[in-house]
């Protein structure tokens, strides 16, 4: 029987064993509701104080810029629709423009093709070949009524470092001319993996989650600069200040404080073996599968994510077959599978649909070891090699 090998980092990661511990009294004896004010209360609202403190400590913010929710896609909803809604709300008449990139998430994308709906203008912006935003596209894109950049700091499917502090700094020359222009950032696959700083990044808005990082699902946060005002999207009770309102899960939260702690401290030595597993894993699939290609830059991007087509097969094929093996993989977001359609971030990197079809996500995470790669090594290009003979076939 095989053993399973886990390299679908990206798309979630295990509890570590330090943050379970910290979570699990406050499922037990530390059940109170944060919002109360007697004992119970009290000791779990000292935990969530705690962990804000600690989240802010990942991305250099003040604790009260740090607001809690359900996860990364809440965070990038209430930073994108909360901040255009506030604007529609000050300014009926006014409509708002937003510029984003060609492959932002789906918590961002879809946002803003449904902003659409409602007459707010909305400029995609081209990658390129190599994953990458241009800075003067950004810079060329702003118009007079443009108010919210949003392009994320790391792509989830192939890793690239997009211009985010370059496009902070625009932002921040621009407002010196008394323009109105607040930039969001979707650091989900970043933070944890690297620095992230928000005073360095000058943006106004950032999107975290935690099970990126080690701690449960279901928890996230957004960083609001100060001064910034949202349209709350959940609206409740006072929690969160009042812009996300709802009971505080506080065992997701101080999971989330904890891993960030853990995060914050490990990031470099997570990059520099993360990244090492990679380099070699690549090298190999280069040297020993023909029709193999990178997507994105080989530099400029996350030290765990590697994206690579396939000629000649289809991605969903090889994921099974490989999971058959006992290796689990993506062909892409999760927040995207069970789509047919060729991976839109491929394909805007100027990639025909064969090689968007047979992109495969390989993710590795603080867990895996040298052994775990050269398994996947050992399977990888049977499995290419199969698939190719029985398309061939089958023609």
């Amino acid at each position: 029987m095989f053993r399973r090998i886990y390299l679908d980092n990206s798309a979630t990661t295990p509890v570590a064993p330090e943050v379970l511990e910290v979570m699990m009294p406050f499922l037990t004896e530390d059940f109170g509701n944060a919002s109360s004010i007697h004992y119970y209360g009290q000791r779990t609202r000292a935990a969530v104080d705690r962990a804000r403190h600690q989240v802010a400590g990942l991305v250099n913010s003040r604790p009260n810029e740090i607001v809690f929710t359900s996860g990364g896609t809440e965070a990038n909803n209430l930073a994108v629709r909360g901040l255009i809604e506030q604007l529609l709300r000050a300014r009926p008449d006014e409509r708002p423009h937003i510029i984003t990139s060609a492959i932002e998430h789906p918590a961002v994308a879809n946002v803003c093709e449904d902003l659409e709906k409602d007459g707010v203008e909305v400029t995609y912006l081209p990658v390129y070949e190599d994953g990458l935003v241009r800075i003067e596209d950004v810079a060329a894109a702003i118009r007079e009524n443009t108010a919210l950049i949003t392009v994320m700091f790391a792509n989830n499917e192939i890793g690239t470092l997009q211009p985010a502090a370059e496009i902070g700094k625009l932002v921040r020359e621009l407002r010196k001319d008394g323009r109105k222009i607040w930039f969001h950032t979707d650091a989900v696959q970043a933070a944890g993996k690297m620095a992230v700083d928000v005073e360095e990044l000058g943006c106004d808005l950032l999107s975290l989650s935690a099970h990126k990082i080690y701690a449960p699902k279901g928890i996230g946060a957004l960083y609001i600069r100060r001064g910034t005002r949202l349209h709350a999207q959940n609206i409740g009770g006072r929690q969160e200040r009042g812009i996300r309102g709802g009971t505080e899960p506080v065992a997701h939260i101080a999971a989330f404080g904890k891993a960030a702690e853990m995060a914050k401290a490990e990031f470099q030595d997570f990059g520099e073996r993360t990244g090492k597993l990679r380099d070699m894993f690549e090298d190999r699939v280069l040297e020993n599968i023909p029709g193999a290609s990178i997507n994105g830059r080989r530099d400029a991007r996350l030290p765990n994510i590697s994206n690579i087509s396939f000629t000649g097969i289809e991605g969903e094929g090889l994921l099974i077959n490989l999971d058959m093996q006992g290796i689990a993989v993506s062909t892409g977001s999760a927040c995207s599978s069970g789509s047919l359609e060729p991976s839109p971030v491929i394909r805007a990197l100027g990639k025909g649909d064969e090689l968007a079809r047979g992109a495969i996500r390989f993710s590795f995470g603080k867990y895996n070891t040298a052994e775990d790669v050269e398994a996947a090594l050992d399977a990888l290009p049977r499995s290419v090699d199969a698939l190719r003979k029985l398309a061939v076939g089958s023609r």
